[in-house]
């Protein structure tokens, strides 16, 4: 049986009352019924489809991260989610250690706040990577500096974007950054006996391992909290055909930014003639005005060009391409 009756059910309940078919006390004395007890303290906000739907989207949130974070941190990021659960916000706080990264996110157009946790160990190794190193975590636990924090915040701020693609099928959402803290206590978003869903993400940095943390409250979902049922999300998904697809990475390609030079020339000095220089000096070239430059496409030499000028400005005018076997 069902956990709601038809009006039909209930209907043939009373009558089965009423003529005496169905003996009240013995009802009374059945414990063998779905009487289940609740806890008015912790109530269950977050129901099982919730937070299959909250996984899937997440699991999509891990793949991002794991293309999208190894072109800053240069090393390879694997994420996968570890599971979710509904808890008090007392309970996650408490579980938190100190000094972990907690990045409070605004989730615009929902009202109030979600958090990102870090483990202190992955907040390292970022900044290790982030400054040039090994990409190693440190053994000695201690509080973030300023520096630290900054540098964090830029990787935080990028995978906070992210959140936008795995969240279209349910909201479009603009994620802010509020702020970062270390110290649980001054991260209380919502009440302590609130009730928040925690999706748990597996994040391994190189040979580092770690766990990022999502809490999302239940008052900040409330609104959507229909539309996160697997039904829905599936339904609401964008099937792209192999052309449409193909245009799609085309078009992300054509908005990356890439450093592009042009080699005027080279040119040998002395030391002593270097630290001389000033506003005005004129360094001679191993080329001339109507030598072939070469053009590089970051490290790579793409293209050739010829000196020239563009509306008063110095320009190059591109006159070959350098093909791969070349």
């Amino acid at each position: 049986m069902s956990e709601v009756l038809s009006q039909n059910e209930i209907d043939s309940l009373l009558k089965a009352l009423n003529s005496g078919e169905i003996d009240v006390d013995v009802m009374k004395d059945n414990e063998d019924g779905s009487i289940k007890n609740y806890d008015f303290k912790r109530p269950s906000k977050f129901s099982k489809e919730h937070l299959r739907t909250l996984e899937l989207i997440f699991e999509h949130y891990g793949r991002l991260l794991s293309t999208n974070l190894p072109v800053y941190l240069r090393k390879n990021v694997q994420v996968s989610v570890a599971y979710s659960e509904s808890v008090t916000f007392s309970e996650f706080s408490n579980s938190l250690g100190n000094p972990s990264v907690l990045s409070i996110i605004k989730f615009d157009p929902l009202p109030g706040d979600i958090m990102i946790n870090l483990t202190s160990n992955l907040g390292f190794t970022m900044v290790d990577r982030m400054l040039g190193g090994p990409g190693k975590t440190i053994d000695k636990v201690r509080d973030f500096s300023e520096i630290e924090l900054r540098i964090i915040e830029k990787i935080l701020v990028i995978s906070m974007q992210l959140l936008r693609e795995p969240w279209k099928n349910v909201i479009e959402i603009n994620p802010l950054l509020d702020r970062i803290e270390t110290n649980p206590q001054f991260a209380q978003i919502i009440a302590p006996n609130e009730m928040i869903a925690i999706v748990t993400l597996n994040m391994k940095i190189g040979d580092v391992e770690g766990f990022m943390n999502v809490a999302l409250p239940f008052l900040t979902i409330e609104s959507v909290i229909d539309n996160l049922n697997t039904k829905f999300w599936f339904s609401n998904m964008t099937s792209f055909s192999e052309e449409d697809y193909n245009e799609y990475i085309a078009g992300m390609l054509r908005r990356v930014d890439v450093p592009l030079k042009c080699l005027l020339g080279k040119s040998s000095v002395t030391v002593s003639d270097f630290t001389n220089l000033s506003i005005g000096d004129i360094i001679r070239l191993d080329t001339n005005v109507e030598s072939a430059l070469e053009i590089y496409v970051g490290n790579i030499r793409k293209f050739t060009a010829v000196a020239g000028a563009s509306n008063d400005k110095y320009a190059v005018k591109v006159t070959s391409v350098i093909r791969e076997e070349e």
